[in-house]
């Protein structure tokens, strides 16, 4: 039976794509490196009761990845700056690496100990204020919730390949295990190894992104999210300028190196 298993599964791909060159008609032909071709493909083959899986199929080639953990710390701050710096907002999207599309969301304050005032430069830049970081959990205390988030979404399944994604290397090669060291606490491995989106950016489009994130949206037509420098809202722009590249063909690998 498995021989005719597989013809009815041909004709029935045959007959997808058959379906889908009527719906985009020229269009399926165009260079996919456009996001504004591909969004409209997108919602042309959705129209046409294609479905997300089809929808996804024609826009995104496979990556080397299940999931994509995007990271973008907050942490206290000054002019001139103070030591240590603490994180103080924890957020995490889990981007499906098949869709690109957003899965489940961490998002935690954290209650700083060493400067337990926040300066009136760090709320300016950050958006983050007093009340937002009284009474919340230690970082040792989010640090658990994010080991339980991630069993929680089956990432710490040996099976799923996932690697955490950050704007620059600070987020993960200093800050964070800077902080662990202070404090006397273990990095988990998972955090050990991670995607520079500055760095990725710069192969894909072959020019470095001095100003971060308003450079890569700026160079790639995209509007930005949100407030700059909220944790979250960075997250949510990380998220979309790596969707639009993934449009483009583009292949992530992992960019930090081995500790």
């Amino acid at each position: 039976m498995l021989a005719p298993l597989q013809t009815g599964a041909a004709r029935f791909s045959s007959y997808l794509l058959s379906r889908a060159r009527k719906v985009l008609g020229s269009h399926l032909f165009s260079p996919c490196g456009v996001p504004e071709f591909c969004s409209i493909s997108t919602r042309k083959l959705a129209a046409h009761n294609f479905g997300a899986s089809m929808a996804a199929m024609m826009s995104f080639p496979p990556q080397r990845y299940h999931y994509f953990l995007v990271l973008d710390f907050e942490a206290t701050c000054d002019k001139p700056q103070i030591h240590p710096q603490e994180i103080i907002e924890f957020p995490i999207l889990k981007l499906n690496g098949r869709t690109m599309e957003i899965e489940s969301t961490f998002h935690m304050y954290v209650q700083p100990v060493v400067h337990p005032q926040l300066t009136p430069f760090c709320t300016e830049l950050t958006g983050i204020i007093q009340a937002m970081v009284d009474g919340q959990p230690s970082l040792q205390q989010v640090l658990e919730r994010v080991d339980e988030w991630m069993a929680k979404e089956g990432l710490l399944d040996p099976n799923v390949k996932s690697i955490f994604v950050t704007c620059g290397d600070w987020d993960l090669k200093v800050m964070l295990p800077g902080q662990c060291q202070y404090l006397g606490l273990p990095v988990a491995d998972y955090f050990k190894q991670w995607i520079n989106l500055k760095k990725a950016y710069s192969f894909a489009m072959g020019c470095w992104p001095k100003n971060g994130l308003l450079d890569m949206n700026k160079g790639l037509s995209l509007q930005h999210i949100g407030r700059p420098h909220s944790g979250i809202d960075d997250c949510k722009n990380i998220a979309n300028i790596m969707k639009t590249l993934a449009y483009r063909g583009f292949i992530f690998k992992q960019t930090s190196k081995p500790f």
